[in-house]
């Protein structure tokens, strides 16, 4: 029995041919890697994905409660469908992790998963697949499997599997992984009876009339968009946000405070209401302005943006309001302030509080009759447009400060909105990465291929006191200073001395949680403090001593060697490539593809 294994995927892979006697899962140290505890913020990330740690008896009495409740076809559609999309997800990591290993290795990420997250054991008993003929047969065996554990609490030995979540798991993994629907059934099952679990998979088309009864758990009607089209798209398209220009995109994210923000623009847009954007500097507020006026009846009539703050105090009302002629020495011909330029549309007023009392008085004038005054001008004009504001600071304590008009506040206030800032929503981090990585790819003309996977640590425990503006300036930034065709790392995303506040864990030998350092993340920052630290911890290593050399990794030795022979050859890259024994193109290779950078390079 053979394990076959191609797919275009990987570049220059061949077809190979493995022993199943011999196959052994590789080391599950780059999955653990991956795995994240943050106790500031209470989230568990692996890679890019927030997880969840929840009792396996609380899910086996969901699972009973949702039987007794919807009936069994309805629970194990839902299990089936949480399971695959699951699948979905652990697959498309499975490229990022392994995307330099061999396509089996690469493949077997999901049965290790399902150990990992503590499903059960899976073994491989056949596996063949070949992405460009479109051939994919796998058969596995499951023991300690969870969910016949909390299926046999409640319910007696049956006739039927009961391994939903993990069946769709298997599907969902494999369809992401071939881009054809893959569909596994379970041949046997504990919950039936049988000492451990068997599945088998194939290419739907090849069950032929036996998948019909288990792929309409997998594929409900009223989802909006089928597993089966989500498995067909490359990894990089699914849930990808708008990725135009900044005067286009609509805000990026999936938080809970996102989605509550979201639901308030859609709500308060179809009508006339004057709308306060309230939060830090840099979250978004006119992105979210933006989107408001899309969804609004407005939105095939300008939208004009003004930020308050940027336009000097003596010019705020001619800019706003307009100037006449003759109105100030300079002013030779009439001009149309903001509110008439937006007439019929929307105004956008971003950091109102900076306003003098004056234009306050204006402003509120305009609120109330719908009327401007230019400047210098001696009659009223009429206009039409709707007002949306936007504040980084508490205006109830500007009144109360006697910095802004009470009656100001409260005609901009009926209907405020505050967005939390990106440190209490991390979970948006990794889709605005996705997005700001496309859109300055195609700005400047760069081909980088996603971030490392210390750049995920390093974005996601940094506070970004800049927000979401902060984010694209980083992105940005490394987008430039990375190599083209390779991954952005931390030594080009945070140059400009950032500092990390927070502690976080990450999970060290025989699966114990071991706190990690957040500087370390962006220890390249200062090479010299970098070698220091590996060279620490390989001497640790070497000695049997430090409770820091669990992590040290071979690719860590090979960073600090590289290192180590530059510092040697005092610059020089030939030199230091003889001193390790290998040629200048190779030495050159291996320093790009860690991000070491010197004079001359």
């Amino acid at each position: 029995m053979k394990t076959i294994a191609k797919t275009p995927l990987a570049s220059g892979s061949q077809m190979s041919v493995l022993d199943p006697e011999k196959v052994s899962f590789p080391d599950l140290a780059d999955l653990l890697a991956r795995l994240r505890f943050s106790t500031s913020d209470g989230r568990i990330w692996l890679d890019d994905q927030r997880m969840l740690l929840i009792h396996a008896k609380s899910l086996g009495t969901l699972r009973r409660e949702m039987i007794e409740a919807l009936g069994m076809d309805a629970a194990r559609g839902f299990m089936t469908r949480m399971g695959y999309h699951a699948g979905v997800y652990d697959a498309q990591m499975a490229r990022k992790v392994r995307s330099k290993t061999s396509l089996k290795d690469m493949f077997v990420v999901g049965p290790q998963m399902h150990c990992l997250e503590g499903i059960g054991i899976s073994e491989a008993v056949r596996l063949e697949f070949d992405v460009e003929a479109g051939r994919h047969y796998g058969e596995f065996v499951w023991t300690s499997q969870v969910e016949d554990e909390e299926h046999i609490r409640h319910f007696p030995i049956g006739d039927e599997p009961a391994c939903w979540m993990q069946i769709g798991y298997a599907s969902g993994f494999s369809t992401e992984f071939m881009g054809r629907q893959v569909l596994y059934r379970e041949v046997e099952c504990q919950s039936m009876g049988h000492a451990a679990c068997r599945i088998v998979g194939k290419l739907v088309e090849e069950w032929g009339d036996e998948a019909a009864d288990d792929l309409r758990y997998m594929m409900p009607q009223t989802f909006d968009e089928s597993p089966a089209l989500v498995g067909r798209r490359l990894p990089s398209e699914v849930g990808k946000p708008n990725d135009g220009d900044s005067t286009t995109a609509g805000p990026v994210g999936i938080s809970p405070s996102y989605a509550a923000v979201l639901h308030m623009v859609r709500r308060v847009a179809p009508t006339q209401a004057t709308v306060l954007f309230l939060g830090e500097s840099g979250v978004g507020k006119e992105v979210f302005a933006r989107t408001l006026h899309r969804l609004s009846a407005r939105s095939s009539m300008p939208f004009v943006a003004v930020n308050c703050a940027a336009i000097p105090e003596q010019l705020i009302e001619s800019e706003l309001f307009g100037v006449e002629r003759g109105a100030f020495t300079g002013a030779l011909q009439s001009r149309l302030g903001r509110f008439e330029r937006a007439d019929g549309g929307t105004l956008f007023l971003d950091e109102i509080g900076t306003l003098s009392a004056s234009a306050q008085g204006k402003l509120l004038r305009v609120l109330q009759e719908g009327e401007i005054e230019r400047l210098g001008d001696t009659h009223t004009r009429t206009v039409d447009v709707r007002v949306i504001a936007a504040t980084n600071v508490d205006l109830r304590e500007e009144v109360k400060a006697g910095r802004f008009r009470e009656d100001l506040f409260f005609r901009l206030n009926v209907f405020p909105v505050r967005i939390t800032p990106l440190r209490e929503r991390r979970e948006d981090i990794p889709l605005l990465m996705t997005h700001f990585l496309t859109k300055y790819n195609r700005l400047h003309g760069r081909r980088l291929t996603g971030f490392t996977e210390r750049a995920v640590d390093a974005m996601l425990s940094y506070d970004w006191p800049g927000n979401v503006r902060e984010v694209e300036n980083v992105i940005e930034r490394g987008v430039i200073l990375a190599s083209d065709n390779g991954a952005i790392d931390t030594s080009h995303l945070f140059t400009s001395g950032e500092r990390f506040g927070e502690q976080r864990f990450e999970i060290g030998r025989e699966g114990r949680l071991i706190a990690s350092d957040p500087a370390a993340f962006v220890a390249d920052q200062n090479p010299d403090r970098e070698v220091d630290r590996v060279s620490r911890r390989v001497n640790n290593l070497l000695l049997g001593e430090g409770s820091d050399c669990d992590n040290v990794s071979l690719d860590e030795i090979e960073t600090l060697l590289l290192k180590r022979a530059v510092e040697r050859a005092n610059g020089n890259v030939a030199a230091a490539a003889r001193l390790l024994g290998i040629t200048r193109p190779q030495m050159v290779y291996r320093m790009k593809s860690r991000g070491i950078v010197h004079e001359g390079e």
